[in-house]
């Protein structure tokens, strides 16, 4: 159960912020080339960042091609495909490849399925794949079989379930390493890592800043690692404005009054 706090949580100027981007930082559509971010959202990751020695990073499951097309015209260390690419605040990247032979047959199995199973759509990520079901919920179990015997047949991939969509990826990435990654380097090294996330793909975002003694987000319902939540990404969007550190304590007492608590921590 979650417990309402009439106070949102004091952070300070020592944090590691990590954000997902579908589901928490834009709200999911009904296809992913419709998502965005809205220009003053943007603005306000840049700002945190400034003020945080440029301890941001988004971490999604969506590729780095389109991370950074979607934060244009900034430029933050990301970590895509659930933690399969990264790149660190330096532009050095980091990726994990699989073998040509293996990705193509497996997307010649997966096209040939999904043939039959009209609504249903096949995103293939260089190395990974995403079966999506928005527009076809009737798929699921199916294309949950598929992806099944998929990740049985190679055992180098494994299976991600999250909103409406099944991520097959190279097995060993998820995105609490991802972000254990990004603590071993500057800037993050010494902070508090913060993750805000939303689906089922960021519970092992959850679990590795938990184990950090850092703070983990969960944005809407549902059964979580995290231990703090925000109800939707429109209150995700108000907690960005709000975010003040110490020195600022008194226009935050003030806020509260005017009626800004979205806060509620899991117990």
């Amino acid at each position: 159960m979650t417990d309402l706090l009439t106070v949102s949580p004091e952070l300070s100027a020592n944090h590691a912020w990590f954000f997902d981007l579908d589901g928490t930082l834009a709200e999911i559509k009904p296809h992913p080339d419709q998502v965005e971010i809205p220009d003053a959202v943007l603005q306000l990751l840049h700002r945190l960042a400034m003020q945080n020695g440029g301890a941001l990073a988004l971490i999604s499951g969506r590729s780095m091609v389109e991370l950074d097309a979607l934060t244009t015209p900034f430029r933050f260390p990301l970590a895509g495909v659930h933690g399969a690419e990264r790149r660190d605040i330096h532009g050095q990247t980091h990726i994990v490849t699989l073998p040509q032979t293996l990705k193509r047959d497996v997307y010649s199995q997966l096209s040939a399925a999904l043939e039959n199973l009209p609504g249903a759509e096949l995103e293939s990520k260089n190395m990974a794949f995403a079966l999506h079901y928005r527009q076809a919920p009737q798929h699921e179990a199916t294309l949950l079989m598929l992806a099944k015997r998929i990740t049985a047949r190679w055992p180098q991939l494994a299976l991600q379930p999250g909103k409406c969509v099944l991520e097959i990826k190279p097995r060993g990435t998820d995105k609490g390493e991802a972000i254990a990654a990004f603590m071993q380097e500057a800037p993050f090294a010494g902070r508090i890592p913060l993750f805000v996330g939303d689906d089922l793909t960021d519970e092992a975002g959850f679990a590795a800043v938990n184990r950090a003694g850092g703070m983990s987000i969960k944005v809407g319902c549902g059964e979580t690692l995290a231990t703090w939540r925000l109800a939707s990404v429109p209150d995700v969007w108000r907690w960005l404005k709000q975010i003040h550190y110490p020195q600022q304590k008194q226009k935050s007492a003030s806020d509260r009054r005017d009626g800004y608590e979205s806060f509620s921590r899991s117990i």
